[in-house]
């Protein structure tokens, strides 16, 4: 059930289909007042980012949120690093996952939620090329059956 107080900013499809999605969390994101104006318009891009985790705390890398148009002089930078707002045993946890089993902890959608925004990321596991083809076979028979009927 959709929650009336939430508005999706961005999602990163490719995300789904790159990759094997085994958790996702929800996470706050620290912005400066022009990153919130640009995001609440909308200009934010999730293509080819990651999250990092850096000194016990958790990075989001490669977001590009561009600069607000009414901006001055204090305008942010587009491709900062922009941290993220966990606790530490998440944080610990989501360390070990990727050090020990692999995994790579990718930005999945931005949203505001009561006036606060949000980010789900996901624990991911790469897929293989044949992973991709299967998937991509099994939606296509989905569809021509939903389409039959």
């Amino acid at each position: 059930m959709k929650n009336p107080n939430e508005k999706i900013i961005a999602q990163n499809r490719s995300a789904f289909y790159n990759y094997f999605v085994e958790e996702t969390i929800e996470c706050g994101i620290v912005l400066t007042g022009t990153e919130i104006k640009s995001l609440r318009l909308g200009k934010v891009s999730l293509n080819d980012c990651y999250c990092d985790i850096k000194h016990n705390e958790m990075y989001v890398v490669n977001m590009h949120i561009s600069p607000y148009d009414k901006g001055n002089i204090f305008n942010h930078k587009p491709d900062e690093d922009r941290k993220l707002l966990l606790h530490k045993k998440q944080i610990i946890q989501l360390q070990s996952k990727v050090t020990r089993d692999g995994y790579t902890i990718i930005p999945l959608r931005i949203a505001i939620r009561n006036s606060i925004a949000k980010m789900d990321i996901g624990l991911c596991k790469g897929k293989k090329m044949y992973d991709k083809r299967d998937a991509s076979k099994e939606k296509a028979m989905e569809r021509e059956k939903r389409d039959q009927y």
